[in-house]
């Protein structure tokens, strides 16, 4: 592997830096979110009397498996693991579209729309960030390190 492939390594010597801690507590929100959610529906499938018990098992489940993803994206965020930016990134990428349904309802859920969108962009803004980037180890395009 030559140089210019070979990943940054952080700069984990000074203290995290609150950007990158607060992306990685917003990550962590929101799987704990889909993990309560999931078994919510799994309780509810199980125990209730749900119109189709299969499908509501079958959504349970699923939002527990996918909480796995913004977990284990907030863990490598505190670890300092560059690796982590992205599944991060595609976990807040994922929620817009599920905010925007939310918020078209004519419900209670417009309140859980517009948290999860003030979420969503906020661990945006947070893990674009020059300073979570350069705590990453991240180096843009054109940022041969020789």
């Amino acid at each position: 592997m030559s140089s210019e492939q070979t990943p940054a390594t952080p700069d984990n010597t000074g203290p995290r830096p609150r950007r990158l801690t607060y992306a990685a507590l917003l990550a962590a929100l929101e799987g704990l979110a889909l993990v309560v959610g999931g078994v919510w529906m799994l309780v509810l499938g199980l125990t209730g009397e749900p119109d189709n018990r299969q499908q509501a098992v079958t959504g349970g489940v699923t939002l527990v498996v996918l909480a796995l993803l913004p977990l284990l994206a907030a863990r490598g965020l505190l670890g300092r693991r560059s690796w982590s930016r992205g599944p991060a990134v595609i976990t807040q990428i994922m929620a817009l579209p599920v905010a925007y349904n939310l918020l078209q309802a004519d419900s209670m859920a417009i309140p859980a729309g517009i948290a999860l969108a003030v979420v969503a962009v906020a661990a945006l803004v947070l893990l674009m960030n020059p300073e979570t980037t350069r705590a990453l180890g991240i180096r843009g395009p054109g940022n041969v390190q020789k």
